[in-house]
């Protein structure tokens, strides 16, 4: 699920990229950092944290050049420690480099250990190392020539910034399973940034030329941009992006995501009608899609829960003497719009149910006569392995329950999820935009034997 960003040719990279990383921190909230180069030289800062947290003014100075690449962590392959922060950096005879990875490689496993037969030695348990290990073993001309040569063997999602000594390089795996958008600075328009989302371009005033093709790599130097295009394979764009991963204000492949989450509410409203009196989101993904429910069905749309913004990383949990602290801790229910009233709650995504549950508890709780949950996705049955950290098929609640079963454990008066059909429709209208689906339906793009996990040695610095 990370964020990722780059800037080409610009005084102020460093505080572009820091900006760029701010509006894409809800991509990622465990680390980040930030990688600039200066006349061949890497400078790097990369922390556990938030944006905010980790980049003082002070830490920004110490970042010079024009060139830089950003990244905010959501795990998946690999732990939350230090080690595994990116970008990553690495030296080898023909250059140094840094890079920014969001997805998931699928046979990251295997070619690891092809790698350590060899000889290698791994800094990281990140999957993304396995990219720099290749790059550097490859015989291939140039970084260009040595990055194909790397990317012929690697499988599955991925999103891609490089930067080399005078050069910004932005990958897009043949699927185009994340979203890669390239833009410029509206004042300079020499200088180029690429983000994960266009959010990022809003808040530093760039505009939006195109998005990163499937299969693209896209080079940037002095000369301008450079367009190679290596395998392309049937585009499947993942719509849990859609669901839930992206701001609201992004447009990704030419699709609003906000327009789209609103069709998925009015999709939802039509598909899984309910008397009520009032319909309240779970703030803030389902903020969106419950207007829709509203419009669509002619309900009132309230703010039946508040959520608390300011929660830090860290805190001291009470063990017994709260219950449902962690969900407490975020949202807090509104008696004044509960009390006695039929609720329809709308969500995103139900994946193991137990927060579901604690909000229907909790909305119960405050005095609400009834609670209808309502699901904008279908029942997510199946994991996936392309870069989303979702729990194996046996905890996906979906996968082993009835849907009224599953409305029996979170103590709903009813449940329903929209249907497929209503989401494809709600996401592509007509457009025809093929998407990955495959945490709803099993059916995985890419086939390949799922990672068994690998024993790890781990550095605990103190």
């Amino acid at each position: 699920m990370c964020g990722v960003f780059g800037v080409f040719n610009h005084p102020e990279a460093a505080n572009l990229t820091y900006l760029g990383l701010h509006a894409l921190q809800h991509r990622g909230q465990e680390s980040a950092g930030i990688v600039t180069c200066e006349t061949g030289t890497l400078h790097a800062v990369r922390k556990m944290g938030l944006v905010s947290e980790i980049f003082t003014p002070d830490l920004i100075a110490q970042l010079p050049g024009t060139l830089a690449i950003g990244h905010v962590r959501y795990t998946t392959a690999g732990g939350s420690l230090p080690k595994n922060i990116q970008p990553l950096t690495a030296e080898y005879r023909h250059e140094s480099i840094a890079l920014a990875h969001n997805g998931n490689l699928v046979n990251a496993e295997a070619l690891r250990d092809e790698l350590e037969e060899e000889g290698a030695i791994f800094a990281s348990q990140s999957d993304t190392e396995v990219i720099l290990q290749l790059m550097a073993r490859s015989k291939a001309e140039g970084v260009a020539g040595r990055l194909i040569d790397a990317l012929d063997k690697i499988r599955g999602a991925y999103s891609l910034v490089i930067a080399t000594g005078d050069k910004l390089i932005a990958v897009r795996d043949p699927h185009g399973f994340r979203p890669l958008v390239l833009g410029r600075m509206r004042n300079q328009p020499s200088c180029y940034v690429v983000a994960s989302e266009t959010c990022a371009f809003d808040l530093i005033e760039a505009e939006k030329i195109r998005d990163i093709g499937p299969g693209e790599i896209l080079i940037i130097d002095k000369d301008g941009l450079q367009s190679v295009q290596v395998r392309r394979e049937p585009r499947r764009l993942c719509v849990f992006e859609h669901v839930y991963f992206a701001r609201p204000d992004s447009v990704i492949d030419d699709l609003s995501v906000y327009d789209a989450r609103i069709a998925m509410g009015e999709a939802l409203a039509r598909e899984s009608p309910v008397a009520a009196d009032v319909v309240i989101p779970v703030p803030d993904s389902g903020v969106v899609s419950a207007l829709g429910y509203a419009r669509q069905s002619g309900l009132p749309f309230e703010l039946g829960l508040i959520r608390n913004h300011y929660v830090g990383r860290t805190f001291i949990e009470p063990k017994e003497s709260i219950r449902h602290f962690g969900v407490k801790l975020k949202l807090n229910p509104v008696p004044q719009v509960l009390k006695g009233r039929r609720v329809v709650v709308i969500d995103d995504s139900l994946v193991r149910g137990t927060t579901s549950r604690k909000i229907v508890k909790m909305i119960r709780a405050a005095g609400a006569a009834e609670v209808h949950l309502r699901i904008a996705s279908p029942p997510v049955i199946s994991p996936c392995y392309y870069g989303i950290d979702t729990p194996t098929r046996a905890e996906l609640l979906a996968s082993s329950h009835t849907p009224d079963e599953v409305a029996r454990y979170v103590t709903a008066d009813s449940l329903a999820h929209l249907s497929l059909a209503g989401l494809m429709q709600a996401v592509r209208g007509d457009s025809g935009v093929a998407f990955c689906t495959s945490c709803f339906t099993g059916d995985y793009p890419i086939r390949f034997t799922p990672p068994q996990g690998r024993r790890q040695l781990r550095l605990i610095e103190v």
